[in-house]
């Protein structure tokens, strides 16, 4: 199949692509490299399979409308997987501009390309970040999700409300994804694995906040890149179940769906650490401080309707995921 991913250089992105490329899809990545983290990463991701003869890399903004029209115009994708966004909770109350920009007037134009070029399925990133202030564990995509606690937040729960009325008035198959913790080789150095694998490398202190009481649904790549294809290959349904009286919000009348993609197995944030630190070979001082502004203190993601819709089934334990995540880190810094 012609499929479109945005967000081929990130961290989900760029492990998507390989998976599509290696089953004989072409892919088209739009990624416009921006430098919220270091661009390098980003090369070197690209690197594995920018030259693979399946592959077109545009370097391009989703808040251009001129060039995400472009890409759909010259390369009329079957099927799109939207995963570029601003990303991160603590940057959004630093820079909500980026977000509005990137996460809202960007996925707008991938919409209105989806709609104007026949695509046959939209797959996008949300994220377990909608949940917000829910206490209520695990989180399920029947649960009311009205309560965001970050901007990052509401923009997502803001994609989903867009993708929603694209699929009902001109029948646009759209899946959601609510992203649960992920990790891995050539993971986001703005997210803790990252960050906890340099300090203890360098025998500094870390931050842990909610005093070490967090809990995190720790989902790793290929679990989730599994998942997402997975999706794609099953386009978004009418549920004919759906009751008008009594609205469920994870299913719809039209095309639409929304769904977990986790591990469903959360971890405490100190027996991560403690995983980490076995793998590196040295313990590290854990500076214990308040939770920040617009986090939350667990996520835990109920899988059971991906389960049930198309056999989704993560089967990387904790332990195996921080063990390669660590071999993959080590040789990086290497270099």
């Amino acid at each position: 199949m012609r499929i479109l991913v945005t967000g081929t250089a990130g961290f989900v992105g760029a492990a998507l692509a390989q998976r599509l490329l290696a089953r004989g899809d072409e892919v088209w990545g739009l990624d416009n490299h921006n430098d919220y983290y270091d661009p390098a990463l980003k090369e070197a991701r690209l690197a594995q399979f920018a030259q693979h003869p399946g592959y077109t890399h545009q370097r391009a903004d989703l808040a251009d409308a001129g060039a995400v029209n472009e890409a759909f115009a010259h390369f009329r994708p079957e099927r799109v997987v939207n995963l570029a966004a601003q990303a991160g909770v603590r940057y959004s109350l630093q820079n909500p501009q980026a977000y509005i920009q990137s996460n809202l007037v960007g996925f707008g134009h991938i919409l209105e390309a989806c709609r104007h070029g026949g695509v046959q399925h939209l797959v996008y990133a949300s994220s377990s970040s909608v949940y917000g202030a829910n206490r209520k564990l695990p989180f399920a995509v029947e649960d009311a999700v009205d309560h965001p606690v970050s901007l990052y937040a509401a923009t997502k729960k803001a994609n989903e409300l867009m993708a929603h009325t694209y699929s009902h008035l001109y029948g646009l198959p759209t899946t959601g994804l609510r992203f649960f913790t992920v990790y891995g080789p050539w993971g986001r150095p703005d997210m803790s694995p990252m960050l906890f694998a340099d300090r203890i490398s360098r025998g500094e202190p870390i931050d842990v906040f909610n005093f070490g009481n967090h809990s995190r649904d720790f989902t790793y790549i290929d679990d989730i890149v599994e998942g997402v294809i997975r999706s794609l290959d099953h386009p978004a349904q009418p549920d004919p179940s759906y009751d008008p009286m009594q609205p469920n919000p994870g299913i719809s009348a039209a095309p639409y769906r929304v769904y977990n993609i986790g591990n469903d197995q959360p971890v405490q944030l100190l027996r991560f650490i403690e995983l980490m630190e076995q793998a590196l070979g040295r313990t590290v001082e854990k500076r214990l401080l308040p939770m920040q502004p617009g986090d939350v203190p667990d996520t835990w993601a109920d899988v059971s309707a991906l389960r049930r819709d198309v056999g989704y089934a993560p089967s990387t334990s904790i332990e195996d995921g921080v063990a390669r995540f660590v071999a993959w880190y080590r040789e990086y810094s290497a270099h």
